[in-house]
């Protein structure tokens, strides 16, 4: 049954101030449940709040759809799917239920199902935004097959508001398993490959991989019979479910360490290089979590001979947070940045410097 929430638009206040600063040149910091203020170069521009933007608009679950408002918290969001039976299986980090769906594409962080399902930008259908030129403009749609044309809603996943201003966004969204599998399995970090190559291959249904301190924390999803024949099969020690969750919302000890916090996302099948400071595992190897006083270069030489890249998580830190461009790549996001954002209003310097 289709379910309806609060139709009435009441994006016009955020298109007043967007076209009171474009008139005025004011730069504006785009700003939703502030969970990942830290996350990007700081500013010093002029908020523009989207939490009085929030509600659903409209929940198909038959058709595996959700619409809802930027300002929507997650908290929210995750409730309506949870009573339909249903989920957003990019698991996006909630941090404590306060991230908003606005921040959730503009950031584009994904959690540890991200290998097995996608990714945030994978399951963003089509969005609502308020352009740099003051114009409220809808890009794709809310049905699977609507592929036509420029994909403006996917290139905002990531894009951390410097292209506009989110207002609206529907997501597709999947059945939750019917079943869970949490264990904990002592292993040496260089034989988690093969292991997973050999559950995969026997038609596991691996949903998480992370490896910490010489444990693999593996998860397996589906119905019940698969579920408790694999635990049967692997053993180990099986948990609740928080160390998931923990790992989504940086909540583990790990991130508790006071030294700076880097993401190096690398290769699939990168080779498992010892790293300068202490690490964990996560996305089956892809995604490598690095506490560390190593020195942005030292870091970021290694993100990029395992074919990936580094970010720094650590606010205050004398370091750019985002992996450098290259030269025709930084030409391609400041084009994009002209033709969206022409008065460069919208989250200057958050991303580069130079957009």
């Amino acid at each position: 049954m289709q379910r309806d929430f609060e139709p009435a638009d009441r994006s016009a206040s955020l298109i007043e101030q967007v076209q009171e600063a474009i008139a005025a040149r004011t730069p504006l910091r785009i700003r939703g449940g502030d969970t990942k203020a830290g996350l990007g170069r700081p500013s010093a521009a002029r908020e523009l709040d989207t939490r009085a933007h929030c509600g659903i608009v409209s929940y198909d679950p038959t058709e595996l759809v959700v619409t809802a408002r930027a300002g929507t918290t997650l908290a929210e969001l995750q409730a309506a799917l949870d009573e339909g039976g249903q989920m957003l299986a990019c698991e996006p980090p909630a941090f404590g239920g306060h991230a908003s769906v606005g921040g959730m594409v503009a950031a584009g962080l994904s959690g540890p199902r991200r290998p097995w399902a996608g990714a945030v930008r994978d399951f963003v259908l089509g969005c609502r935004i308020v352009t740099g030129q003051g114009k409220h403009l809808r890009f794709g749609g809310e049905v699977m097959k609507n592929v036509a044309g420029y994909d403006v809603s996917r290139l905002l996943a990531g894009s951390f508001g410097c292209l506009g201003v989110i207002t609206e966004v529907s997501l597709k969204v999947l059945p939750k398993p019917r079943a869970m599998l949490d264990t904990a399995l002592d292993m040496p970090a260089d034989e988690m490959p093969r292991a997973l190559v050999k559950w995969r291959d026997a038609g596991l249904p691996v949903t998480g991989a992370c490896h910490a301190d010489g444990v693999l924390h593996l998860r397996l999803e589906g119905s019940e019979g698969t579920i408790r024949a694999a635990a049967a099969a692997l053993g180990g020690q099986q948990g609740d479910g928080s160390f998931w969750r923990a790992l989504r919302e940086s909540a583990l000890p790990f991130f508790g360490d006071p030294r700076p916090l880097w993401r190096l996302s690398v290769a699939p099948g990168a080779p498992l290089t010892a790293l300068p400071g202490d690490a964990l595992l996560d996305w089956g190897g892809a995604q490598r979590w690095l506490k560390s006083e190593a020195s942005a270069e030292t870091v970021r030489e290694i993100a990029v001979a395992l074919g990936g890249h580094a970010t720094c998580f650590s606010p205050g830190r004398a370091i750019e947070p985002f992996h450098p461009l290259p030269a025709p790549l930084m030409r391609i996001h400041r084009q994009l940045k002209a033709q969206l954002d022409p008065h460069g209003v919208f989250n200057p310097g958050r991303l580069y410097a130079a957009i």
